[in-house]
């Protein structure tokens, strides 16, 4: 079966990211963006709510073969006094298997954060977890493509 691709382009991002600045609209004490692809996202999110302390997460769930490994790779995380104590915005362009955001949450709560997620996309057929994005802003079953993705 063949996946509907969707490309994203740069106006419709900044008005994605600008309705997610009004669902997330809160106390947060720190955005955690997700790389690669949160990371835009993340920052524009961060001038919308006038978020200045931004820290990075880095997870790898494939392999340079492109294969999905059974448990995600923290390549980088912040230390745990970092969040110990604080309202974690995670941002993320997509979520698609869930699986990404779901470590990254329960390495937040671990370390004794309160985290909230928010994404741009929100793919409920493919997730693999029992959650879901506390905000997002599109539903969709495509695949989607980004205008900073070398795919564009």
């Amino acid at each position: 079966m063949q996946v509907e691709k969707v490309r994203v382009s740069w106006e419709e991002i900044a008005a994605m990211v600008a309705g997610l600045a009004e669902s997330v609209r809160g106390e947060y004490d720190v955005l955690l963006a997700i790389t690669r692809g949160g990371l835009i996202p993340a920052g524009l999110l961060a001038y919308h709510l006038r978020i200045r302390n931004i820290l990075v997460a880095a997870v790898e769930f494939y392999g340079d073969d492109g294969q999905r490994a059974a448990a995600p790779t923290f390549l980088q995380f912040p230390a745990d006094p970092l969040l110990r104590g604080q309202r974690v915005l995670v941002v993320d362009e997509v979520w698609d298997s869930g699986r990404t955001i779901q470590a990254v949450t329960e390495r937040i709560e671990q370390a004794g954060g309160v985290p909230t997620t928010a994404v741009l996309h929100w793919k409920p057929e493919r997730s693999e977890v029992d959650a879901r994005p506390d905000h997002h802003v599109v539903e969709t079953s495509s695949w989607i493509v980004y205008p900073w993705s070398p795919r564009s």
